[in-house]
C-alpha cells in the first residue's frame, strides 16, 4: 500500500497502521485540504501562457544586456538628447550611476533566467 508522505498516520488500538487520518478541519481526505485539484488547461490558454513566458524572458534578456553594456559605451553620454542638459550628462557619466544601471541589468537578467528555469506546465492556479 502506497501512502502520501504528507499524510499523517493514525497509530492506535482501534485502527491498523498505515491508514490515513482525516484532517482536523473537515471530513474529506487530507490531500484535498492540502492542495488544489489540478485542472486541465485549455490548449489555447496553455500556448498563450507559454508565449507570455517566452516574451517575458526575451524582454528581460534584452533589457538586461542593454542595461549592462550601454552605460559603459559612448552612446550613454554622447547623444543628441543630452547635448542641451550638461548637468544631466555629467550625472549620467558618474561611475556610480553607470554601476547602478549595470547592476539593474544583471538583476533583470537573473529574473529572466529564473523565470525560464522555474516554468512548469501544471503550475497554473485553479480558478
Amino acid at each position: 500500500m502506497i501512502l502520501d508522505p504528507q499524510t499523517p498516520l493514525q497509530h492506535g488500538p482501534s485502527s491498523s497502521v498505515g491508514t490515513a487520518q482525516p484532517s482536523a478541519g473537515g471530513s474529506g481526505s487530507p490531500a484535498s485540504t492540502l492542495e488544489l485539484p489540478r485542472q486541465d488547461m485549455d490548449p489555447a490558454e496553455l500556448w498563450l501562457r507559454r508565449l507570455a513566458v517566452l516574451v517575458f524572458v526575451i524582454l528581460c534578456g534584452v533589457m538586461g544586456v542593454l542595461l549592462v553594456i550601454l552605460p559603459w559605451s559612448l552612446q550613454w553620454t554622447d547623444n543628441h538628447l543630452l547635448w542641451g542638459y550638461p548637468a544631466l550628462r555629467s550625472f549620467l557619466a558618474n561611475a556610480f550611476v553607470r554601476g547602478l544601471s549595470s547592476g539593474l541589468g544583471i538583476l533583470d537578467l537573473w529574473i529572466g533566467f529564473r523565470e525560464a528555469s522555474h516554468y512548469h506546465e501544471g503550475s497554473a492556479v485553479a480558478k
